[in-house]
């Protein structure tokens, strides 16, 4: 069975691999487009994964580049073969999709549609999308469509694991949005405790101030100095707060410039000196970048409320084939003999996860008033 340049057990084989390879939905459906246009060697291939009101939510294309994709418009509309694949649940093999009775003509824009070949990607008796082929590289049968029964076949086998990426997939993301729940529950709950001592001892400050200004001025005015020094630790309280509940802007800036942006911010709320270096690292895929982010933040808490640092430092640079985040500080440290009953308070539970969970690892260095350095190697960058 030939399928142009790439072909046999070593296509699929690799096909599979890159689609188990993501962690995030939209990677997923673009490594599913590409593999089977690649394998079936079709001009043009498509997955569309249908909403519950007639339409799409998401609809990936392979071969259109993305001014074409731009001038085609809207998305389509789950309609005609579409409609077909989605509802009906079964394959088509078109030799012409344009003199089926179900075409109901594309925009100006779109580029000709001759052979087809569709299926949808199917989990149980749920169906999660249509994945269609269009335009075979081959010489075609008069009347007859490019795409054969092996083709077919193949397209079916690649859809079965389809299914199942995007399912893994989805339950990824499902997962990540708990965590990123629990952990604004996490931070809203420190900083009520945190912010509301503060304001408590404020206010007891200032009426104690009220009450010694007429008889006692010069102690009036201590209090007062404590009123400002508390008022600004509150405020620090709560810009180190908004930092790590305000949304990190990955996508746009990418994990340098964001993570850059926030030790800035930090470094001007705390007492302690933040800094950071970002050397030599490309983008990395969306899952690690946030694992990264997140493990940074959660070690930076831990230095700046917990350790008495005076310096907490951060790189982000190339290590041979990976990427390495270091957090170091020189504060109080801790016995590593102890990480079992000091994990879950440290968030180092978390943070483990967080390394494996996106096929890195995590090495923690501590001692007894030798600070702490907290590393996480992610490979790839």
């Amino acid at each position: 069975m030939s399928h142009g340049p790439r072909s046999g057990l070593t296509a699929v084989s690799s096909a599979l691999l890159a689609m188990s390879r993501h962690l995030e939905v939209r990677d997923v459906l673009k490594t599913i487009v590409a593999s089977a246009r690649e394998l079936l060697d079709a001009q043009y291939a498509a997955l569309g994964v249908p909403d519950d009101h007639g339409g799409f939510a998401q609809f990936v294309v392979d071969g259109v580049s993305d001014e074409q994709w731009k001038a085609i418009g809207p998305l389509p509309r789950q309609h005609g073969i579409l409609a077909a694949m989605l509802h009906e649940a079964t394959p088509e093999r078109l030799g012409d999709v344009r003199k089926d009775p179900r075409f109901g003509g594309w925009p100006s824009a779109h580029p000709d549609l001759v052979d087809f070949l569709g299926l949808p990607i199917r989990d149980g008796e749920e169906v999660l999308g249509a994945l269609f082929l269009a335009n075979k590289n081959c010489e075609k049968p008069e009347g007859g469509c490019g795409f054969t029964a092996d083709d077919e076949e193949l397209l079916g086998i690649l859809a079965q694991h389809a299914a199942i990426a995007l399912t893994n997939a989805r339950l990824y993301e499902r997962s990540r949005e708990l965590t990123i729940a629990e952990e604004r529950s996490r931070l809203a709950h420190e900083l009520h405790d945190a912010v509301s001592q503060k304001l408590f001892s404020l206010r007891l400050t200032a009426q104690a101030a009220t009450a010694l200004v007429d008889r006692d001025p010069a102690r009036a005015k201590g209090e007062l100095h404590q009123v400002a020094t508390l008022a600004a630790e509150a405020a620090d309280e709560l810009r180190a707060a908004v930092v790590e509940l305000r949304p990190a802007a990955l996508e746009e800036d990418g994990l340098v410039a964001t993570l850059r942006t926030q030790i800035q911010v930090l470094d001007r709320a705390h007492g302690a000196r933040v800094t950071f270096t970002g050397r030599g690292v490309k983008a990395l895929p969306a899952a690690q970048e946030e694992a990264m982010l997140r493990v940074a933040q959660e070690a930076l808490h831990n230095a700046l409320r917990h350790s008495g640092a005076d310096h907490v430092d951060v790189t982000l640079h190339r290590r041979g084939s990976g990427t390495v985040l270091r957090i170091t500080d020189d504060g109080g440290g801790f016995d590593p003999r102890t990480v079992r009953r000091a994990g879950r308070h440290l968030g180092l539970v978390s943070m483990r996860d967080r390394a494996s969970g996106t096929g890195g690892r995590l090495t923690v260095r501590s001692a007894p008033g030798e600070g702490t350095t907290i590393e996480m190697e992610v490979p790839g960058g």
